[in-house]
């Protein structure tokens, strides 16, 4: 039976929904694939944490080493998070690469735009609807990855699923995965707007997604200050801390950075002896504790958000600059 024309779906949204919605089947396959994943990975993440843990031969308490090693619970773990991880990292290149040839490039070389702009919407309202919708979209799934990343990691042991300052554990737990997904396609907006051509426009999108991509991570240990130790406590940096540099400073006064002399010492006794024979009279370390998590995702999705904001903005502008 026929849907009466008067309840068909219409609009704006509908009418990106229909023209894109190959890109849409693609990415909610890409979604129900991570979910079905992360959730296999949570079921199989007690035996991946057995399998690193200690072993015996039967009779000991133990769980039997080969029993364990039979398994190969924690390789499969490590594949499959870190599958989803590395996906939810470079989400920013084909979004950027769509949006600027897909969403405004292709509709602007072929005429589409225009046609949209006389029979339906002026060219902000079109402009609008064009970067909401797949906003919404883009928003909406990614945080439902990296929700469904942290559950399935549980206690994020770090032998089994990396430190948390590791590229692809940064990307996928924390949201500046959907901030930079906001800002590629913000950027791809702005290139298909600025160049009018598809492949020129894609093209120019990836090329400014992998600038901030690689600034961002030039400088991201730079967005929140460092903590800094002296003394013994330079020498045992608390669990999960990224160690960023060691100094010592010599009887002259000198100071050697990057150098590492007397870090393991256990004892304090070690430690003076250490220094009596290295000629050390002083240890300095900056690092950034597991607790600079959150400052440091929040200072860089504020970043991000607002070079989607800026490229957005400059979308808008260049737009009204072009059309009557």
């Amino acid at each position: 039976m026929s849907t009466p024309i008067g309840h068909r779906p219409s609009g704006l949204t509908w009418a990106v929904l229909r023209l894109h919605r190959t890109a849409l089947v693609l990415w909610g396959a890409a979604l129900v694939a991570a979910a079905a994943t992360l959730t296999w990975m949570y079921v199989i993440g007690p035996d991946a944490r057995a399998a690193l843990g200690p072993c015996g031969s039967r009779g000991t308490g133990l769980p039997a080493c080969a029993d364990l090693r039979a398994i190969d619970a924690d390789e499969t773990y490590r594949a499959g998070i870190g599958l989803v991880a590395t996906g939810l990292t470079y989400l920013m290149f084909p979004v950027a690469a769509w949006a600027g040839a897909a969403l405004i490039g292709r509709e602007l070389e072929t005429g589409t735009a225009r046609l949209a702009w006389t029979r339906s919407a002026g060219p902000v309202r079109w402009l609008a609807a064009k970067l909401a919708v797949p906003a919404g979209l883009l928003t909406a799934g990614t945080t439902a990855a990296v929700l469904l990343t942290v559950w399935a990691r549980r206690d994020g042991d770090p032998a089994l699923v990396g430190a948390w300052y590791d590229t692809d554990v940064w990307f996928s737990t924390g949201p500046v995965a959907v901030a930079y997904a906001l800002a590629g396609l913000a950027l791809g907006a702005l290139a298909g707007l600025a160049l009018r051509r598809a492949l020129p426009a894609a093209g120019a999108a990836l090329a400014a997604a992998s600038a901030l991509f690689l600034v961002l991570r030039e400088y991201r240990l730079s967005l929140w200050p460092t903590t800094t130790v002296t003394g013994p406590a330079a020498l045992r940096l608390p669990p999960g801390a990224l160690d960023l540099l060691h100094s010592t400073v010599l009887g002259d006064g000198t100071r050697l950075d990057n150098n590492t002399a007397c870090v393991g010492q256990d004892t304090a006794t070690g430690i003076r002896n250490c220094m009596r024979s290295t000629g050390v009279t002083e240890f300095w370390a900056a690092y950034h504790p597991e607790s600079h998590f959150w400052p440091l995702q929040l200072v860089e999705s504020g970043v991000l958000l607002a070079v989607a904001g800026l490229a957005t903005a400059a979308a808008f502008a260049l737009l009204r600059h072009r059309t009557p």
